[in-house]
């Protein structure tokens, strides 16, 4: 191959890898939201069976107790939810990245043999060169 079939090769490699790159962003960016959405759909109806629980309260004490329980458990939710969606950021960070170091693992390989050929190229022509002047 020539320099210029190496250039379209990487060119077309690099855009391929940068079309999966994004597709990957694509899918974790509609995970998160399908997520959030979810968690704010079963917080909305915790929040509901409290506020009933809350109203049906007849002590102080019954009150105080049934806000305890919801603090705990919306604050677990919440640490569960959070964790959840590191993950997904997490897995969606890695899976973005995994055709762009593939086209950077190919420009290295091909940045290799045509400097390579380069040389060579630069060798041959100085060997001519130098037999040109030794037989004049």
């Amino acid at each position: 191959m020539n320099m210029y079939d190496d250039a379209t090769k990487m060119t077309k490699e690099a855009m391929d890898n940068s079309l999966k790159s994004f597709a990957a962003l694509t899918k974790g960016f509609q995970q998160m939201a399908a997520e959030t959405t979810d968690f704010t759909k079963r917080s909305y109806e915790h929040q509901a069976s409290f506020f009933e629980s809350l109203m049906q309260a007849k002590t102080f004490d019954k009150t105080l107790e049934l806000q305890t329980e919801y603090a705990k458990s919306a604050y677990q939710d919440f640490v569960a939810q959070a964790t959840k969606m590191g993950e997904i950021y997490s897995d969606t960070a890695k899976e973005a990245y995994k055709p762009l170091e593939a086209t950077a693992s190919s420009a290295v390989a091909t940045s290799k043999d045509v400097a390579e050929k380069t040389v060579k190229k630069a060798e041959a022509t100085a060997e001519k060169a130098s037999n040109s002047a030794k037989t004049n």
